[in-house]
């Protein structure tokens, strides 16, 4: 007997439809077919297990069970509990005609739980796009599939409750939440705040120049002087996420098996911060079975890389292309999968080995030339994708000992969200560019023009300061924003000049 259920399959952050087609004739073997991987080949094994636990048997006849579309590989254990309700009904023991209304999926334990999967955001996307009535999967899992509108969402924790549930036996709870009041009620969610940070007020206004333009940020200074502090506090000044945002950041996340056990949505922007040992692969993204790369994972978010020239140089130039691109494609010999990569750098960096060059109180013990040999360890197109070098200093005494209250987060982030306002309306016809740090050669030609004044600054700082010929569109760029923030249609030379201030690395005798 022919009887078919259905299951799904997650390439890249998008999920495709499986057909599990089971069919029980005369003989004695079983077969899965469809480009199975080993998970589920050995699935069976898991499914007569957990049939006896549930009370009922494994057919001792020729069972064929083929996953369709079969030109598509089939990986891990999420097909078993359709596999298992597939051979039930194809032997007589589940008598129900709704199979095809339910889209399955579970890992069968050998007692029958069912175990979470991954990817259960983007399965129940496409399962309410392919006009299934319902979604049944492991309880663990309702939670984050509920955020789905239009498909009601069945959580188990025993095949017997799905067994039970398909002949009418006993009802299901339909897990159901408010997804915008959920949403709402979490989107400013953050345990740090730029309240916390006393001093650095340089630092600061760099930091939402970054965040109001969308700008790469590099951040050079001894230890202890602040930078991984504010760098973790540059998501809670970024705009909230837009519902959109949130469910392809989620998307993300499901997939690479991230998000907790009760989480539905993610509803603040992402912070990655990678250890410099990281792997090529890790960063990126890949391996056998590709997975998204801590690049992906900061998506719609911050990437912090703490310590840049210690990391691998192989790791910080695969970044290059996603840094223009704002995704990564990771190409096999069969398929090719792309992941979204549209993240804010943050790089911080001491300024020598020792960590001293340049600093006030502390004399550098570096040999000489030691210093330019440590900054070469950052190639020049990687730089040359970071619009602001930051020089940050030891904070004084007097203001780490004061009482004043540093300005808020919330205060910050609604200058951002204005001056991002004005970048809308600016490239609303651009559907490519969202901020100033995305625009081309051509746009900023077009939407950075400075009168003589400031042309005449710009000259005399890259003659006087020995700056490099990629800082002058760095510096357009970020005066562009600068402009924003001040709500200016046009940019000033004070604009100007304050983005010049941000080019440290590119100075001739910075490390001198």
């Amino acid at each position: 007997m022919l009887i078919k259920t259905y299951g799904s399959a997650v390439y890249g952050i998008e999920a495709t439809t499986i057909t599990i087609e089971v069919n029980i004739t005369g003989g004695t073997r079983y077969y899965i077919v469809g480009l199975p991987d080993n998970a589920v080949k050995e699935s069976l094994q898991r499914v007569e297990s957990a049939l006896t636990a549930a009370g009922k048997r494994m057919p001792r006849q020729k069972i064929v069970v083929n996953l369709a579309p079969a030109d598509i590989r089939k990986e891990g254990s999420a097909y078993d509990l359709a596999i298992a309700m597939g051979i039930l009904a194809a032997s007589n023991q589940l008598e129900t005609p709704a199979l095809a209304d339910f889209l399955m999926l579970g890992e069968l334990s050998l007692d029958g739980g069912i175990q979470p999967i991954k990817g259960v955001l983007p399965i129940a996307l496409q399962a309410a796009r392919d006009g299934f009535k319902g979604l049944i999967l492991p309880h663990a899992n309702a939670r984050e599939a509920a955020a789905v509108t239009g498909l009601r969402v069945y959580g188990v924790r025993h095949i017997r409750e799905a067994i039970d549930f398909m002949e009418g036996k006993q009802p299901l709870h339909s897990e159901a939440i408010d997804i915008d009041k959920a949403f709402l009620d979490q989107i400013d969610n953050y345990d740090t705040d730029f309240a916390d940070v006393q001093g650095q007020e340089n630092i600061k206004r760099a930091l939402e120049i970054a965040a109001a333009g969308g700008h790469n940020v590099l951040l050079i200074g001894p230890p202890g002087s602040g930078k991984t502090m504010l760098a973790k506090r540059l998501p809670t000044i970024l705009p909230p996420l837009s519902l959109d945002e949130s469910l392809e950041t989620t998307k993300i996340h499901s997939v690479a098996g991230t998000l907790g056990a009760t989480a539905s949505l993610m509803t603040t922007r992402p912070f990655r911060a990678p250890h410099h040992t990281i792997s090529d692969v890790a960063l990126v993204g890949g391996g056998a079975n590709p997975k998204p790369g801590e690049i992906s994972l900061a998506h719609n978010g911050v990437l912090f890389l703490d310590e840049l020239p210690e990391f691998k140089r192989s790791v910080l130039e695969v970044m290059r292309q996603p840094l223009e691109s704002r995704q990564i494609t990771i190409s096999r010999a069969r398929f090719s999968v792309d992941y979204p990569a549209s993240f804010i750098l943050v790089a911080a960096m001491n300024p020598c080995p020792c960590g001293f060059h340049n600093h006030p109180q502390k004399t550098c013990v570096c040999p000489p030339g030691t210093v330019q040999k440590y900054l070469h360890k950052i190639s020049g197109p990687l730089l040359d994708r970071i619009d602001l070098h930051v020089e940050v200093t030891p904070v004084e005494f007097q203001a780490l000992a004061s009482q004043h209250t540093s300005e808020p987060s919330s205060a910050i982030r609604r200058r951002v969200m204005a001056a991002r306002g004005q970048q809308a309306r600016r490239f609303e016809n651009e559907p490519a560019i969202h901020c100033n740090a995305q625009m081309n050669s051509r746009q900023v030609r077009g939407w950075c023009r400075i009168d003589e004044n400031g042309q005449a600054l710009l000259k005399t700082a890259m003659e006087r300061l020995g700056l490099s010929a990629r800082a002058y569109d760095r510096i357009l760029r970020v005066s562009r924003t600068i402009a924003d923030m001040e709500a200016c249609a046009d940019i000033r030379p004070e604009h100007v000049a304050e983005a010049i201030q941000f080019r440290s690395l590119d100075r001739e005798n910075w490390a001198e």
